[in-house]
């Protein structure tokens, strides 16, 4: 019975990968700060204003024909809704992980049996145990709201594509993993944790039951902190103001109710496994899959600084390793200081060392261009990939003879795989007037999960492949380029920014806001040659089918024009 524990955790942290690096096909990323982004009226004069400061970066007449900016997408708040709900599915998780840990589930029949014998009855035990989880709920919530009010989504939304703080969460994301592994561990100052127990001892009634509660986060950090703060970090990448709130919310939510069902039946209690040295054994394989984790942050980062090292053969040769070393790890060939001998190996543990030595397995193709649509988005880019075997499904790539040998920008920024690119986007227009096909504008990042998503996934597909190859100029535009600096005479202030757009970065991204007043990323743009939008731009779509027919509709709306 005991095993089955340990299975369910290896399972749901297989599976949190995939809910928070974005697996679920609906989330939109969105690498602009959204607090700093102020939307004008459009048609009004400020809008025209907006308009007018960018006539130096895009030719005359293409400004002179601009139309007023489309409508926000309908879907920017779905987006954002299921965002959070991801993002507590996510904290649900880690919160059912962390009850596993040695510093937590040993204390559940203390804690239990303590508010029977104190209430007195069984009832009045009952009532404390559920307020000790509302309790448990309240103090993980707040962390969740301190880190909001102190950072604001604006901040939280620049961590995620700023180079530096995703070296940092790499760094610490490995320390994470370093203290499961047993090397030391991360606690609070005793003093203090002295002094919130014995307010737990000393106090009556509700105060003394949120103390015990508040006693129990700080007594645990040790074995929850790595959890609490790799949720922390993937709740705030992601942009949404309550996300950290309702990551912990989640957490809260999964760690308080064992406690309070323990309580309210007695039989739940006695069919839970015996404390052993299993318990060891989930805390470091979550050390694993921390240090797989640290990875993308790494990634990241290289992307951002063009470091153009950590490719993605060095990402896919580090992950296959650390998941086989986990799978010998479970069937007992790997030992570290704290663990038990294990004597034989259980059919659960088998089974585990089989998920994870398969998956390792399933990842060796990638070293020579296999697609690995389970990494995608996690896994770096494949123009990033130095060798490439054979071919992923799609069609070689239709170079025309008129595209130009080398585009602007193309030192610092390149194209997918199989697709030609402009980076520039009065560079991009002229084209397209020269060649007489409609624009494709993306509005990408470097640190944009979803945007890697589609590039791998959707984009290599032929039929995709073909449509934006064939009918398409493409336009990539990405609003985290740090390094680009603009001329001088293309430097402005923006109003939606209220800063200078003295980067590529910040050029890009108040074009999108002021023209498609939208900040989210990835953001598709299907515009005629004045860069008016003939179909409504849409975000990620997972389907290929659908995303398909949406460029297909930008084609027939174009030739349907003339």
């Amino acid at each position: 019975m005991k095993k089955l524990w340990l299975l369910s955790l290896m399972a749901a942290f297989l599976l949190i990968f995939q809910v928070t690096e974005s697996k679920a096909s609906l989330q939109t990323d969105s690498t602009t700060a959204v607090e700093d982004i102020q939307f004008t009226e459009i048609g009004s004069s400020e809008d025209s204003a907006a308009n007018n400061l960018q006539k130096d970066s895009v030719s005359k007449d293409t400004v002179a024909k601009m139309q007023p900016a489309a409508e926000k997408p309908l879907a920017a708040a779905d987006t954002e809704q299921k965002t959070l709900w991801q993002t507590f599915i996510a904290g649900l998780i880690g919160g059912f992980a962390a009850f596993l840990m040695p510093c937590i589930f040993p204390m559940v029949p203390l804690t239990v049996s303590y508010f029977t014998k104190r209430a007195g009855s069984r009832g009045k035990g009952i009532g404390q145990a559920m307020i000790y989880g509302l309790s448990i709920i309240v103090i993980y919530v707040a962390l969740g709201l301190l880190i909001t009010v102190i950072f604001g989504s604006a901040k939280l939304n620049a961590l995620s594509s700023s180079g530096t703080f995703n070296f940092l969460f790499f760094l610490l994301l490995v320390v994470f993993a370093v203290s499961f592994f047993g090397a030391f561990e991360i606690t609070l100052p005793s003093r203090f944790v002295n002094r919130i127990d014995a307010k737990a001892d000393n106090s009556k009634g509700l105060g003394g039951i949120f103390f015990m509660a508040a006693s129990l986060a700080l007594v645990s950090f040790s074995c929850t902190g790595p959890i609490i703060g790799t949720l922390l970090v993937e709740a705030s990448s992601k942009g949404a103001l309550l996300g950290p709130a309702v990551g912990m919310f989640g957490f809260a939510l999964a760690l308080a109710l064992p406690f309070t069902l323990s309580a309210i039946f007695p039989g739940f209690l006695s069919s839970m496994p015996k404390s052993g040295g299993w318990l060891n054994s989930v805390k470091v394989c979550l050390g694993f899959l921390e240090l797989a984790l640290a990875l993308k942050f790494l990634s990241a980062a290289d992307l951002v600084w063009h470091w153009n090292w950590f490719d993605r053969e060095i990402f896919l040769v580090l992950w296959i390793v650390i998941f086989a070393l986990m799978g010998f790890y479970i069937l007992g060939k790997i030992k570290f200081s704290h663990d038990s001998d294990v004597s034989f190996v259980s059919v659960p543990r088998l089974f585990f060392a089989i998920a994870s030595l398969a998956f390792a397995l399933y990842m060796v193709p990638g070293l020579w261009g296999a697609p690995l649509k389970v990494l995608s988005g996690l896994a770096p880019p494949f123009n990033t990939q130095d060798f490439i075997l054979d071919g992923t499904g799609s069609a070689a790539p239709a170079v025309s003879k008129d595209f130009p040998a080398k585009v602007k920008y193309s030192e610092k920024l390149h194209p997918p795989r199989n697709f030609d690119a402009f980076f520039d986007l009065e560079e991009g227009v002229a084209y397209a007037k020269l060649v007489n096909k409609p624009i494709l504008i993306d509005f990408t990042g470097w640190a944009c999960v979803n945007c890697r998503r589609m590039e791998d996934n959707i984009w290599i597909d032929k039929k995709v492949g073909d449509i934006i190859r064939n009918e398409y100029v493409l336009i990539q535009l990405y609003v985290d380029e740090r390094e680009v600096k603009m001329p001088a005479d293309k430097v402005h202030h923006s109003d939606v920014l209220r800063r200078k757009t003295d980067d590529l970065g910040y050029w890009n991204s108040d074009f999108q806001a002021t023209r498609y007043n939208s900040n989210s990323q990835p953001f598709y743009v299907l515009a005629d040659h004045n860069l008016n939008a003939m179909v409504p731009p849409q975000g990620a779509i997972f389907d290929v089918n659908d995303y398909a027919a949406y460029l297909q509709s930008g084609v027939d709306k174009f030739k349907g024009a003339k």
